[in-house]
């Protein structure tokens, strides 16, 4: 698999993908083409800004989008901003297989390696138990002290609930070490 750069064609499957009520399970609404083609022009704009950001992920011989994963500036109204968070959402057939977990832990290397960032956070409705299980096997910690009621949705909203984990540097040089030790080869970038 890769990480690479939008395209104007990713917008089909990434629409696809954002009206599948299976995989926007955990967020407010599915979204309708109008309102994808408006994320991914954010998304895209974000990697133009920062430099780093949201990048589609492709399988190549398999499909050539897949979804996305990536890192972003965490949005001003959330309590435990500024920070980056990790943040990942697939297809549904590519579910299941480690490809979330793998990119991810590629994306993490990238950025406490080569941008020299200090955390990532990860955050998610309580109820995603997907996510949460692969925050964990980042090595990721939940922080129950920084749960919270997501700004943007009513409290009484069964997403409301967040859970927030975190990843210093410090720990993930330490899971690398512990990594190598027991002989667990190391990530590859997936972005080249």
């Amino acid at each position: 698999m890769l990480l690479r750069g939008w395209r104007e064609d990713d917008l089909v499957p990434f629409a696809a993908m954002g009206s599948d009520p299976v995989v926007m399970e955990h967020f407010p609404h599915t979204l309708s083409m109008t309102e994808s083609a408006e994320v991914m022009d954010r998304i895209q704009s974000g990697l133009a800004r920062d430099g780093f950001g949201f990048w589609a992920l492709e399988v190549p011989g398999e499909v050539s989008f897949g979804g996305f994963l990536g890192i972003s500036p965490v949005p001003p109204e959330m309590p435990f901003a500024p920070s980056t968070e990790i943040g990942w959402r697939l297809a549904r057939p590519l579910w299941g297989r480690g490809l979330a977990t793998e990119a991810a832990g590629a994306v993490v290397d990238h950025a406490f390696g080569e941008l020299s960032m200090s955390e990532l956070v990860a955050y998610t409705a309580a109820g995603n138990h997907r996510s949460r299980r692969v925050m964990g096997r980042l090595g990721m910690e939940h922080d129950p002290g920084g749960d919270f009621l997501h700004p943007n949705l009513p409290s009484d909203h069964r997403l409301a609930h967040h859970v927030l984990y975190r990843l210093t540097a410090g720990d993930w040089e330490r899971n690398k070490l512990e990594r190598c030790a027991a002989g667990t080869p190391t990530r590859r970038d997936p972005r080249s």
